[in-house]
């Protein structure tokens, strides 16, 4: 039974049923998710629970812009830690039976080949390193090559302020950004998405003076998820090189980097791939980018791809003789700078280990099995009454088409509902993130939330749309009251 068979059983009971037959539900005891009281408290232990309610676990859909920390996480953690606090240096070099985490010196590869994956890349093509913007630099300064006619840098007009960047590369190369960046837009002023065929019109409009395309996998805003294959293929047919900001994509939708052809694309591991805040980051440099020919440097050539170097991206074999001469590792680890966070790293090894426990298919059926049905219930379920469905407070500015999105609905609301509904949001227990004037984004997270939680959700939600709609027609009071629930389990109002 598939989510969107649900439409016409808006009830509690239908939502467990799909609960009962999802492939992926014992992963979420991989997690650990916070209680409404964690929440509400103000200290980290000992957490007063004021109500049995505060007991209960928070429904946390915000895995787009943090993560759930995985229960090994910690466990892997102090592994390390104890390994640094016994073997000091030694750890570089030593294996240890009683833990599977590499010695230091070869963390950094094991996380490269769990990764790989996850983003349809052969192992040497990734590399964990830096943080989402620092590799966005990296990458541009290596693949950003202007000349006085080809100069342009292609991008989306409202893009993550991470990939503007780009300004900041444009002037120093003596570039005026006002010329050289070219802003996609959405092509209908009442749709924040952007259509394939609109952004192919803008790159073959520009492209005899483009130097770089850089566009998001998924958008932040509206969780839209672009045609990374066919516009790649579509920037290659006209001689463009391309890149890609996976942040929102990595661990979220089905990806096949190396086979798309892909020039290279960064990420960061803190949302879906649920590594800790800030956490370090990773990259993807396909192969035909990453070659080291030393044959070359007869010729005057340096033998591989320019890029800014760092001592963590040579060869192995010479890596700690200390010589002056450079020669990168093959692939995207030659494009590392100083040697990454063991620390960081094992937390991201711990939650690589988790995806590892499932594939990127199942992940992504479920993940449009949980949208298709939130969708479903946010237009067509009755939550109280005087929520009437055909004016609704509120729209879904994400693409219908499963195809087209990623885990996230981005919800528009009238305006001035915003604050009354997070408010509301908040004191129920329900995470999710706002952006502001006016939207609320709902990410479910495949590995670790329900299809009851989706019930959950709709059912708070749109009470919290009647109160917000109520109180704003009122002068700010509240004069809405619950007067129990329907046979289907959704809430009355008196």
């Amino acid at each position: 039974m598939s989510a969107s068979q649900g439409l016409n059983d808006c009830s509690r009971g239908y939502a467990t049923q799909l609960d009962d037959q999802d492939r992926l539900r014992h992963l979420r005891k991989e997690f650990i998710v916070p209680t409404k009281a964690d929440l509400k408290s103000k200290t980290l232990v000992n957490s007063a629970s004021n109500s049995e309610n505060d007991d209960q676990p928070c429904i946390y859909f915000c895995g787009n812009s943090l993560g759930l920390q995985p229960r090994r996480t910690s466990e892997r953690i102090i592994s390390h830690l104890t390994s640094w606090a016994k073997k000091g240096v030694y750890g570089h070099f030593t294996p240890h039976e009683d833990s599977n985490l590499p010695p230091y010196l070869h963390v950094d590869d094991i996380a490269a080949k769990l990764m790989a994956p996850l983003v349809g890349a052969l192992p040497e093509e990734v590399a964990l390193m830096q943080t989402l913007t620092a590799n966005l630099h990296l990458m541009m300064a290596s693949f950003y090559r202007p000349t006085e006619d080809k100069y342009k840098i292609i991008l989306e007009g409202k893009a993550f302020p991470s990939d503007h960047v780009v300004e900041s590369q444009i002037r120093h190369h003596g570039f005026d950004p006002k010329e050289a960046m070219v802003l996609i837009e959405p092509e209908n002023s009442g749709s924040p998405t952007i259509s394939t065929s609109h952004i192919l019109s803008i790159i073959e409009k520009h492209a005899s003076s483009t130097a770089l395309i850089l566009l998001p996998g998924v958008q932040y805003y509206t969780g839209q998820y672009l045609d990374i294959e066919r516009i790649t293929s579509y920037a290659h047919n006209l001689g463009l090189t391309i890149g890609w900001d996976l942040a929102h994509a990595v661990g979220n939708v089905s990806l096949q980097l190396h086979g798309w052809n892909v020039d290279f694309a960064v990420w960061c591991n803190y949302k879906y791939i649920d590594s800790g805040p800030g956490v370090i980051g990773g990259l993807f440099v396909h192969s035909r980018h990453g070659e080291v020919d030393l044959s070359t440097r007869q010729d005057g050539g340096a033998g591989f791809r320019p890029r800014l170097s760092g001592w963590w991206g040579g060869d192995k074999a010479t890596r700690f003789g200390m010589g002056s001469d450079f020669v990168p590792i093959p692939g995207a680890p030659g494009f590392q700078l100083s040697n990454p966070s063991v620390l960081d790293l094992t937390a991201v090894i711990a939650s690589l280990e988790v995806f590892a426990l499932t594939s990127m298919a199942a992940i992504r059926e479920k993940s449009i099995a949980l949208t298709s049905y939130l969708e479903d219930l946010l237009l067509h379920a009755p939550a109280a009454v005087g929520l009437d469905e055909k004016g609704l407070p509120y729209q879904i500015i994400t693409p219908s088409n499963t195809a087209e999105r990623g885990a996230q609905l981005s919800l528009l609301l009238k305006p001035g509902l915003l604050e009354g509904v997070m408010k509301a949001l908040e004191d129920a227990g329900v995470v999710v993130d706002e952006r502001r004037p006016n939207v609320i984004r709902v990410a479910p997270a495949p590995l670790y939330n329900t299809f009851t939680e989706v019930w959950e959700f709709v059912h708070i939600f749109k009470v919290a749309c009647l109160k917000a709609q109520n109180g704003r027609a009122n002068g700010g009071q509240e004069v809405i009251a619950l007067k129990g629930q329907d046979e289907k389990g959704w809430a009355q109002i008196k």
